[in-house]
Protein backbone atom coordinates (compact mmCIF):
# COMPACT_ATOMS: atom_id res chain seq x y z
CA UNK A 1 0.00 0.00 0.00
CA UNK A 2 0.95 3.27 -0.96
CA UNK A 3 1.32 5.63 2.15
CA UNK A 4 2.38 9.54 2.52
CA UNK A 5 4.61 10.22 5.33
CA UNK A 6 6.67 13.50 6.82
CA UNK A 7 10.20 12.83 5.60
CA UNK A 8 10.24 10.11 3.31
CA UNK A 9 7.59 11.40 0.91
CA UNK A 10 5.24 8.96 -0.83
CA UNK A 11 6.40 5.55 -0.01
CA UNK A 12 4.93 1.86 -0.98
CA UNK A 13 4.97 -0.74 2.49
CA UNK A 14 3.86 -4.24 2.88
CA UNK A 15 1.04 -4.52 5.21
CA UNK A 16 2.86 -7.12 6.99
CA UNK A 17 5.16 -3.84 7.99
CA UNK A 18 2.92 -2.02 9.68
CA UNK A 19 1.93 -2.35 13.63
CA UNK A 20 -1.08 -1.72 15.42
CA UNK A 21 -1.42 0.27 18.38
CA UNK A 22 -4.97 -0.67 20.14
CA UNK A 23 -5.27 2.23 22.17
CA UNK A 24 -3.02 4.33 19.91
CA UNK A 25 -0.47 6.46 21.90
CA UNK A 26 -0.78 9.10 24.18
CA UNK A 27 -2.02 12.45 22.65
CA UNK A 28 -2.58 10.59 19.74
CA UNK A 29 -5.32 8.09 20.22
CA UNK A 30 -7.14 7.92 17.16
CA UNK A 31 -3.81 6.77 15.38
CA UNK A 32 -3.39 3.16 16.04
CA UNK A 33 -1.32 2.02 12.68
CA UNK A 34 2.59 2.81 12.45
CA UNK A 35 5.43 1.54 10.37
CA UNK A 36 9.37 2.11 11.50
CA UNK A 37 11.36 3.55 8.40
CA UNK A 38 15.06 3.80 8.69
CA UNK A 39 16.03 6.96 8.81
CA UNK A 40 19.83 6.31 9.08
CA UNK A 41 21.97 3.47 7.23
CA UNK A 42 23.78 2.91 10.46
CA UNK A 43 20.80 1.65 11.65
CA UNK A 44 20.08 3.47 14.94
CA UNK A 45 17.89 6.35 14.01
CA UNK A 46 13.93 5.07 12.99
CA UNK A 47 11.05 7.21 12.05
CA UNK A 48 7.63 6.20 13.62
CA UNK A 49 5.31 7.15 11.04
CA UNK A 50 1.50 7.35 11.07
CA UNK A 51 0.32 5.40 8.39
CA UNK A 52 -3.20 7.54 8.71
CA UNK A 53 -1.58 10.95 9.05
CA UNK A 54 1.67 12.60 6.81
CA UNK A 55 2.62 14.79 9.43
CA UNK A 56 2.81 12.93 12.57
CA UNK A 57 6.25 11.01 12.81
CA UNK A 58 8.33 10.54 15.55
CA UNK A 59 12.07 10.11 16.01
CA UNK A 60 12.78 6.77 17.65
CA UNK A 61 16.01 5.54 18.57
CA UNK A 62 16.79 1.91 20.82
CA UNK A 63 17.08 3.59 23.92
CA UNK A 64 19.82 0.76 24.97
CA UNK A 65 22.25 1.87 22.06
CA UNK A 66 22.72 5.26 23.96
CA UNK A 67 21.28 3.94 28.21
CA UNK A 68 23.53 1.08 29.09
CA UNK A 69 21.58 1.19 32.22
CA UNK A 70 18.27 1.51 30.84
CA UNK A 71 16.32 -1.34 32.38
CA UNK A 72 12.78 -2.17 33.12
CA UNK A 73 9.82 -4.96 33.45
CA UNK A 74 6.67 -4.51 31.50
CA UNK A 75 4.23 -5.23 33.69
CA UNK A 76 1.56 -8.26 33.19
CA UNK A 77 -1.14 -6.93 31.86
CA UNK A 78 0.96 -5.60 28.77
CA UNK A 79 2.77 -8.52 28.36
CA UNK A 80 -0.92 -9.91 28.00
CA UNK A 81 -2.24 -7.34 26.00
CA UNK A 82 0.62 -7.26 23.32
CA UNK A 83 0.83 -11.38 23.61
CA UNK A 84 4.25 -11.34 24.16
CA UNK A 85 5.73 -14.75 24.49
CA UNK A 86 9.34 -14.35 24.63
CA UNK A 87 11.48 -11.63 25.13
CA UNK A 88 13.34 -11.94 21.81
CA UNK A 89 10.34 -10.65 20.15
CA UNK A 90 10.28 -7.20 21.78
CA UNK A 91 11.66 -4.06 20.42
CA UNK A 92 12.15 -1.25 22.25
CA UNK A 93 11.87 2.38 21.01
CA UNK A 94 12.66 5.84 22.79
CA UNK A 95 10.60 9.22 21.06
CA UNK A 96 13.23 12.04 20.69
CA UNK A 97 13.11 15.69 20.87
CA UNK A 98 15.51 16.67 18.35
CA UNK A 99 17.20 19.89 20.02
CA UNK A 100 19.20 22.67 18.28
CA UNK A 101 22.44 21.31 17.82
CA UNK A 102 21.25 17.95 17.65
CA UNK A 103 23.79 17.31 20.38
CA UNK A 104 21.20 18.37 22.72
CA UNK A 105 18.33 15.91 21.58
CA UNK A 106 16.81 13.99 24.43
CA UNK A 107 14.73 10.90 24.75
CA UNK A 108 12.07 9.79 26.32
CA UNK A 109 12.76 7.00 28.69
CA UNK A 110 9.83 7.26 31.04
CA UNK A 111 7.20 6.34 28.28
CA UNK A 112 9.18 3.97 25.75
CA UNK A 113 7.17 2.28 22.84
CA UNK A 114 7.25 -1.48 22.96
CA UNK A 115 6.48 -3.56 19.74
CA UNK A 116 6.05 -7.29 19.83
CA UNK A 117 7.54 -7.75 16.04
CA UNK A 118 5.84 -11.35 16.06
CA UNK A 119 2.10 -9.94 16.11
CA UNK A 120 3.36 -6.49 15.17
CA UNK A 121 1.20 -5.06 18.17
CA UNK A 122 2.24 -1.51 20.25
CA UNK A 123 2.07 0.18 23.12
CA UNK A 124 3.39 3.35 24.94
CA UNK A 125 4.22 2.46 28.24
CA UNK A 126 4.35 4.62 31.14
CA UNK A 127 7.00 3.36 33.51
CA UNK A 128 6.57 4.35 37.09
CA UNK A 129 9.92 4.74 38.03
CA UNK A 130 11.21 7.88 39.37
CA UNK A 131 14.62 6.73 37.73
CA UNK A 132 13.67 7.44 34.07
CA UNK A 133 11.90 10.76 32.88
CA UNK A 134 11.20 12.13 29.53
CA UNK A 135 14.06 14.28 28.88
CA UNK A 136 17.75 12.42 29.03
CA UNK A 137 20.31 13.36 26.50
CA UNK A 138 21.25 10.93 24.03
CA UNK A 139 24.87 12.19 23.69
CA UNK A 140 25.69 13.09 27.35
CA UNK A 141 29.09 13.84 27.56
CA UNK A 142 28.99 16.33 25.01
CA UNK A 143 28.78 19.63 25.29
Amino acid sequence: MQIRTKYHGEISVNRSEVFVFKQGIPAFLEEENFVFLPLSDDGIYFIMQSVKTPELAFLVISPFTFFKEYDFMIEDSIVSELSINAEEDILVYSILTVEDPFEKTTANLQAPIVVNTKNRTGKQVILHNEIFGTKHRIFQYTK
